[in-house]
């Protein structure tokens, strides 16, 4: 961090280390258009303000409260006086969430009948094909 100006800076590293993500991940952030790059004003070294540290942390959040990176644009975009707009992004969010809830208690109630399946085969020291990888093999 810069702290000889008004305002501190950072460089891409502390940046990076300031908001617990790689340097690839900020660099990768701003080719996808989420974060600006700052221009090159002290030679060939490019500054970081707070306000990156500020979006490159909503963005963070945002990852982890479940939202996809083009969903992250499009908040970013709408900022935060567009509540409703947000609003409906997060539902739209919360309903792939109840989706794929749903179909990960179906794959885990297929794979739990597979696996009983397995064991009562092994109870029965019979020579039987596995019931789990022949249902994988039809799939």
């Amino acid at each position: 961090m810069n702290t000889g100006e008004k305002h501190p800076t950072w460089t891409i590293g502390r940046l990076a280390a300031a908001a617990g993500v790689h340097v690839e991940t900020v660099r990768y952030y701003q080719r996808r258009a989420l974060l600006p790059i700052p221009s090159r004003v002290y030679g060939s070294i490019r500054r970081y303000h707070q306000e990156d540290l500020d979006r490159l942390n909503f963005i963070r959040h945002a990852q982890q409260a479940g939202f996809s990176l083009d969903e992250i644009a499009e908040l970013l975009a709408l900022g935060e006086k567009r509540c409703h707009e947000i609003q409906m992004i997060a539902e739209r969010r919360l309903h792939e969430v109840g989706t794929r809830i749903e179909s990960l208690h179906r794959v885990k109630h297929q794979l739990s009948g597979l696996i009983d399946a397995c064991k009562r085969g092994e109870e029965m020291d019979a020579p039987i094909d596995c019931p789990l990888y022949l249902r994988i093999r039809e799939d």
